[in-house]
């Protein structure tokens, strides 16, 4: 038989899960310990931080499968957070830095890290706070690394990845890499991609003031290590060989600029029962940051 008692109830503690908290990128609602958002996969994380700081900007990074998404966002968020003195970058969160140690311990190893997957919860989120010590500003920023497939996918058939296009739809700024390798063959699928990004987002929001004709967007020019022409004029390289890409810019941006960018200074081949893989032989990043400096100064005003 039991003794009659006392027992404390803790119910009082649910009431903190009953205040649902929005997700910082598509607004869907959530429950407060949520690790990522039931809605578009975004890392509630994110939310969080929000709340305590400033409201961060987004900056996208955009390109096909095997562009080097991966690769160029790690070797930019590593330098900015080690050697360049024109911009710090200071991560928010610890799942900020997962992608730059992925991307910086593949590169040891003389290889490429391993390709995005097109699911959005297994993506990496960079979350940081970007210094101008010059001007004695700073900015935060949310940087996903998108998966390519998905992207062209949203691209074909919109609405099919929501996170893609509720982050694209509060982006400020973007850099669009377009692949350098196969152009001298006379593929033109970089050029094709070109197009379709720059219209998809026109046709997102082509209001004249705040559309993306009067945001600012980065060109670049991927594994131009392949190409010295590139960079030495990464304009006359758009006109000639991606002539519609160029004339897209050229009609619907008022903020855009071309560059050229390569991570590996020599890269061999290696073939495998999975097929022929690049494989970098020595890294020297050559501009990685230029196009990343220059977003920043559009978006602050500053030069």
């Amino acid at each position: 038989m039991s003794r009659p008692g006392l027992l404390a109830m803790d119910s009082y503690q649910l009431a903190k899960y009953a205040t649902p908290v929005p997700c910082y990128i598509c607004d869907g609602v959530n429950a407060t310990n949520a690790e990522l958002c039931r809605h578009c996969q975004a890392p509630m994380a994110l939310a969080h931080q929000v709340q305590q700081n400033v409201t961060p900007q987004m900056v996208a990074v955009l390109g096909t499968t095997g562009s080097g998404k991966t690769v160029y966002i790690g070797m930019l968020t590593d330098m900015l957070s080690r050697y360049s003195n024109e911009l710090q970058l200071l991560a928010r969160g610890a799942f900020s830095i997962s992608l730059q140690q992925a991307t910086a311990g593949a590169l040891s190893q003389c290889e490429f890290p391993l390709k995005t997957p097109n699911e959005p919860d297994r993506w990496n989120w960079v979350h940081s706070r970007v210094l101008v010590p010059k001007k004695n500003q700073k900015i935060e920023l949310i940087m996903p690394d998108v998966a390519g497939e998905a992207l062209m996918e949203e691209i074909e058939h919109p609405h099919s990845y929501p996170v893609i296009r509720a982050f694209l739809g509060k982006c400020t700024a973007v850099l669009i890499l377009i692949d350098i390798e196969g152009l001298d063959e006379g593929c033109d699928d970089q050029d094709y991609f070109g197009m379709k990004i720059i219209t998809y987002l026109n046709e997102m929001n082509s209001d004249p003031k705040t559309g993306w004709g009067s945001r600012p967007i980065s060109i670049v020019f991927t594994k131009s290590d392949q190409c010295d022409a590139c960079f030495e004029d990464p304009v006359g390289f758009a006109r000639q060989r991606t002539p519609g890409l160029f004339k897209q810019c050229g009609e619907r941006l008022r903020r855009c600029r071309f560059f050229a960018s390569s991570v590996a200074g020599a890269c061999a081949f290696e073939v495998s029962r999975e097929g022929r893989f690049r494989v970098p032989l020595r890294i020297e990043p050559r501009g990685i940051t230029e196009p990343f400096i220059w977003l920043i100064h559009q978006l602050t005003g500053t030069k």
